[in-house]
């Protein structure tokens, strides 16, 4: 892996199914703690439910201390800069985990840290949502070549790293979203240039969701978007998956939603809480996804050779 987490392409295809193996091992081995004595810094511009408490619990778990930081707490980038913010919290702690506004901020922040950067969020992208979504299609049995997945709805940072996921790992991705709601132009152009998948952009969800294994929403407006929500809710409203939309994908296709939701506008009631539901094991494995992250970060985060080979002896004994 890179020093950083910051998005899929950080990690090769081998490394994607190693973390898969190793969140197998973490997700039945609760009281393994390779990161007692290590401490990590949370710092978040946005609130969150399941990124705060899934890094926290993972954090705890795994025997590792979690500080979190809000906004209010260190101002970054306003009442402090994003370089000494960063040069401070590399002198505390073993990795930062950030969630926030602007990517660029980001990149400022691993730039300048000598410790592992992990990116929780940003507006650019949200791999450990995406990395946490693979593993739970994999649960599902359903993580097989030329998988059919089907985001309908705003082509956001979540589709940004839908589309690196399609660099990592076969499978036929198609967005419908209204034209003036694309992807990352950039992002796009990679996955496609790629030629790992199959990759489709289209307005029509109805042709879109035809044959799917996975049906896959997010809210229309996320934070910060505010002052669109009527705009977007306009733009959107063709795009809920609801029953009859649902019915138009494979007889045992699964529906995934990274949430928070917001029902009656990008999904019913019917579809999340229908059987074909799968959005709560999406939530419970973020905890899983972002130990086994933090686990092969700070395995090889500047220990001295001799604790990095014991450490790797006591993964490789854990039981499947």
């Amino acid at each position: 892996m890179n020093k950083d987490f910051l998005s899929l392409r950080d990690i090769s295809s081998e490394e994607l199914l190693d973390l898969f193996t190793l969140a197998d091992k973490l997700k039945v081995q609760r009281t393994f703690q390779p990161l007692s004595g290590k401490s990590a810094a949370m710092v978040f511009q946005k609130p969150s439910l399941r990124t705060r408490v899934s890094f926290e619990v993972g954090l705890h778990q795994l025997g590792a201390k979690a500080v979190y930081l809000g906004q209010e707490a260190i101002g970054i980038g306003e009442r402090e800069s994003v370089a000494d913010v960063a040069r401070v919290l590399e002198r505390y702690t073993d990795v930062i985990i950030a969630r926030l506004f602007d990517h660029s901020v980001l990149m400022q922040l691993a730039d300048w840290s000598e410790v592992p950067v992990i990116n929780a969020l940003t507006n650019h992208s949200h791999p450990c949502q995406v990395l946490a979504d693979l593993y739970t299609i994999r649960q599902h049995n359903k993580l097989y070549e030329g998988v059919k997945i089907v985001f309908v709805g705003d082509g956001n940072n979540v589709v940004n790293s839908w589309l690196e996921a399609a660099m990592l790992y076969p499978m036929h991705f198609v967005l419908a979203a209204p034209e003036q709601y694309n992807p990352n132009l950039s992002v796009l152009k990679a996955a496609l240039k790629s030629g790992v998948s199959r990759i489709e952009i289209t307005e029509n969800p109805k042709d879109a969701v035809r044959d799917a294994d996975v049906v896959y929403t997010d809210v229309w407006t996320s934070m910060g978007q505010e002052a669109e929500a009527e705009e977007r809710r306009k733009a959107f409203r063709p795009y809920q998956v609801n029953e009859k939309l649902m019915s138009m994908a494979r007889p045992d296709a699964v529906f995934m939603h990274c949430l928070p939701a917001i029902r009656g506008e990008e999904v019913t009631d019917g579809v999340m809480d229908g059987k074909r539901s799968i959005v709560f094991d999406q939530a419970e494995n973020r905890l899983h996804a972002q130990k086994a992250i933090l686990v092969k970060l700070l395995e090889q985060k500047r220990e001295p050779k001799r604790e990095r080979k014991a450490l790797r002896r006591k993964l490789a004994s854990l039981p499947e």
